[in-house]
């Protein structure tokens, strides 16, 4: 399938793009992981263009900034409309380039929307404190002000919603950003630029004396070596968000500390829900469910982890073997399918290795497994069968503290709950958790200084997905990160302590007398 012959071409037109058949080693080509098929290709970018994108993206931020912020926060509303109109086209693009089912790829599409409609209320809300001062007839208050350019490296499971959790806050908040997407989804990437393009061009309320209104919006498609490890080490670039695994999340810290930048990192989770004997077992099976098998496993949130009281572990245990086995597996654009296909070869790959060292650490294999695997090795796609592993009770397998990319679900049996969130808590990560109780003081208990350590802690419902009015992130390995939601903007901003003197004398503060 030619990238011309999309039904949602017109969204992905850019010079950057070659016919997949033509492409040589300077591009990158976009393969549908349900099909093998190439969607399309586009042409790597260098260093230079780099600098050219950043150069370009400062001097229009100038003006910019000078905008009020609502000003701004109406062409972000536009922006947001813009993406209502293709939500459909996106959303489809978004499943066939990654391969999470349709629903799934449409209501990214929406969490666009939403963060857009949100930074649009917060283009009026940038409020700072006013402080009493200790001096007469002093004033003491805090500004805000834009940072300037910022970098944002999103991963491929989401392939334009994080793009948006921070691009919509941080043009509210008056910076120019360049975006550096992954290698993988390019094509959704360049489907949201153009259409912010594309309203940057139409509106009427920002005309810039210098600079092209399209370039607060900047792509880069180039390598990480070539331009990510140039993009983090900018210092032009005041602030990196990236989003991906643990390993690529120390890299860049680390890289960005080295110049005293900031940085939002969205790492790894590896995610447990814990059940108590008061559960409500359909609601348990259902946030389960989809926890551990919604987008293929491939969720920073998905389900990983399930700590079971030892009244209720085998009758959980039989009903998610049951429903995993009545899970659809199968093109992710078919409206019956609940999991699509793993986004590579290596993907599937590393779920295989899971399991295997799984088995070798004594954990029995309830359901899917290597066979689950086996059976989809004629096609093309990079499907797999959701994988339930029975921890042997008292055991702590090594496999079970990573996160494997994949549907593998980890079951674990405890007695008491303070044991149930401790084993919670003992993984690097700390990013999603969840309790299904109908006991007021488990979930309190839950809730507390001793309880989850995690960024974001449930009751009575999974720990896969977020609404946009909460912060997103969470703790440890994660990151620490928080996007969207809150006061998330203030990250994209830095902040200003002014004090006005309109009295005649000069007091120094802490009563000093100098002279």
């Amino acid at each position: 399938m030619n990238v011309k012959t999309l039904p949602f071409a017109s969204l992905i037109e850019h010079p950057l793009l070659v016919d997949p058949a033509a492409a040589g080693d300077d591009c990158v080509v976009s393969t549908n992981p349900a099909t093998g098929e190439a969607l399309g290709a586009v042409r790597l970018q260098s260093r230079a263009d780099y600098e050219s994108l950043v150069e370009r993206a400062q001097l229009v931020q100038k003006s910019w900034r000078q905008l009020p912020a609502p000003k701004r926060g109406e062409i972000v509303r536009r922006i947001g409309n813009a993406f209502r109109e293709h939500e459909q086209e996106l959303g489809a693009l978004v499943t066939m380039e990654m391969g999470k089912i349709l629903p799934e790829g449409i209501g990214e599409v929406v969490e666009c929307i939403d963060i857009a409609d949100f930074s649009v209320g917060l283009s009026r809300q940038l409020y700072g404190l006013t402080m009493v001062s200790e001096r007469p007839q002093h004033r003491m208050y805090e500004q805000w002000h834009p940072l300037g350019t910022i970098g944002i490296i999103t991963a491929f499971n989401f392939p334009v919603a994080v793009w948006a959790w921070n691009a919509m806050l941080a043009a509210v908040c008056g910076n120019t950003m360049i975006w550096k997407p992954s290698l993988v989804t390019p094509l959704c990437a360049i489907a949201m630029n153009n259409i912010a393009h594309r309203v940057m061009r139409e509106q009427d309320i920002f005309q810039p004396e210098e600079g092209d209104p399209c370039d607060i919006f900047g792509l880069i498609i180039g390598s990480d070596d070539e331009v990510g490890e140039t993009m983090i080490a900018d210092r032009r670039l005041p602030l990196i968000s990236a989003t991906g695994s643990c390993r690529m999340g120390r890299h860049v810290g680390t890289q960005v500390a080295k110049r005293l930048g900031k940085s939002l990192l969205e790492l790894g989770g590896n995610n447990a829900i814990i059940i108590t004997p008061s559960a409500d077992l359909d609601l348990v099976l259902r946030g389960v469910v989809f926890g551990a098998v919604g987008t293929a496993g491939q969720r920073c949130t998905s389900t990983r982890r399930l700590f079971c009281h030892s009244s209720v572990v085998d009758d959980v245990t039989a009903r998610l073997v049951k429903a995993y086995g009545q899970v659809p597996v199968g093109d992710p654009m078919d409206s019956s399918t609940l999991v699509g296909p793993l986004i590579n070869s290596q993907s599937v790959d590393g779920m295989r290795n899971a399991i295997t060292k799984a088995a070798e650490q004594g954990c029995e294999i309830l359901c899917g497994g290597t066979e689950g695997i086996d059976q989809y090795a004629d096609s093309a796609g990079n499907y797999v069968t959701p994988t339930i592993v029975r921890v042997p009770a008292g055991q702590d397998p090594e496999i079970a503290r990573e996160e494997t990319f994949a549907p593998v679900l980890y079951i674990f049996e405890y007695e008491n709950l303070e044991d149930a969130v401790e084993a919670q808590n003992s993984v690097d990560q700390g990013l999603s958790s969840a309790i299904f109780t109908d006991s007021m003081r488990e979930a309190e208990r839950f809730l507390s200084h001793d309880g989850s350590d995690c960024g974001i802690a449930n009751v009575n419902i999974g720990t896969s997905g977020a609404e946009i009015g909460g912060a997103f992130g969470g703790e440890k390995d994660t990151g620490g990160g928080r996007e969207s939601g809150s006061d998330s903007w203030r990250q994209y901003m830095r902040r200003q302590t002014c004090t006005l003197n309109w009295g005649d004398d000069l007091p120094l503060a802490q009563g000093i007398e100098f002279g």
